[in-house]
């Protein structure tokens, strides 16, 4: 593929990732913005910024037109908020005004960055649909995908569905790499085991454009480089820094009661909790995943989770995100343990 392609989300972890990877393969970007700052900032890694909002389909059709290609990484993720209408409006109804705006557009192929969180098998029945949600965004991003399989339906447009599990890497600080960063500072005294699946977010990104120029339209390809559990990622972080203050594993039940009485406080007090039951959930519910069809269907190399890691604890020292000595990290792969 060489033609113009444009990026939703480009303002985020992964898709400025995307832009600088299309940029870098020397193919024109567009990148969807809302403000002068986030334009600045496309601009300087040579993209094209233009004007955009999900909820207007009319600047999502001027922003497309021209385009060979639309990738769809937009989106809201979060949990434990107090109203989870807007996010569903972002990464529902959002998402099926991209496709049918690219259709319009005369695109012809569009990326959509799902989740892994979809594909679930803790919570899916025999049937492939879920009979429990993990999580509001869980099931947000379920009834995004269907929206954007059934867009796709109507109009014809040709769409491919990449799924990535945890995107871990430089650049990265919310979600999962909250905890990866305070158990390098110490500030992890409990924790709650459970799967941890990683995608280096190089690998998620190079997984995106091949799914571009090698992905079937109507398939989904699930993105995940390591399936572990947190324990496991943790202590993988011990060996690679001579750290040995591990936390506590919280049993299940404990730590989903706790959450529910934390959950119960913030809404008397009218605050907003980062500590709630469907991030519990997640944690203790959620499935090991296997990326093996990427892999075998379009070409992907995965990086070793041992060198996403270092990459990644590298990157935060960089920024001033370690407050503690590492006594025995080194950013040398060579010096890389393997994982147990």
């Amino acid at each position: 593929m060489a033609g113009r392609a444009c990026v939703t989300g480009a303002t985020g972890f992964l898709g400025r990732a995307i832009v600088e990877e299309l940029v870098a393969a020397g193919r024109p970007v567009r990148a969807l913005v809302r403000s002068d700052v986030a334009a600045q900032r496309l601009v300087d890694i040579g993209a094209e910024p233009v004007r955009g909002d999900l909820r207007d389909r009319a600047s999502l059709e001027a922003a497309f037109a021209g385009c060979e290609a639309v990738y769809h990484v937009a989106g809201v993720n979060a949990f434990c908020l107090p109203d989870p209408r807007p996010m569903f409006e972002i990464n529902v109804a959002g998402s099926r005004a991209v496709v049918l705006a690219a259709a319009a557009a005369g695109v012809t192929r569009l990326v959509y960055t799902s989740s892994a969180a979809t594909l679930d098998v803790a919570s899916a029945a025999s049937d492939g649909h879920p009979r429990r949600f993990l999580s509001n965004y869980a099931r947000s991003k379920y009834r995004a995908e269907q929206a954007v399989v059934k867009a796709s339906a109507e109009t014809g447009l040709p769409v491919i569905c990449v799924n990535p599990a945890s995107v871990q890497g430089p650049g990265r600080t919310s979600g999962t790499a909250r905890l990866l960063i305070g158990f390098l500072n110490g500030k992890l005294p409990a924790a709650v085991d459970g799967p941890l699946n990683v995608i280096d977010v190089a690998d998620c990104t190079r997984g995106h454009l091949l799914a571009e120029e090698r992905g079937v339209p109507g398939e989904r390809y699930l993105l995940c480089g390591a399936s572990m559990t947190l324990r496991s990622g943790l202590a993988l972080l011990a060996r690679l820094t001579g750290l040995d203050d591990p936390p506590r594993f919280l049993p299940p039940r404990l730590a989903l009661a706790a959450s529910a009485g934390i959950e119960v406080v913030a809404r008397v007090r009218g605050k907003h909790t980062r500590f709630c039951r469907e991030m519990v959930r997640t944690l203790i519910e959620g499935a090991p995943y296997d990326g093996s069809k990427a892999a075998r269907d379009l070409g992907l190399d995965y990086t070793p989770i041992e060198t996403t890691m270092r990459r990644a604890i590298s990157w935060y020292i960089e920024q001033g995100l370690i407050l503690r000595a590492l006594p025995a990290f080194s950013d040398s792969a060579d010096a890389a343990p393997t994982l147990a």
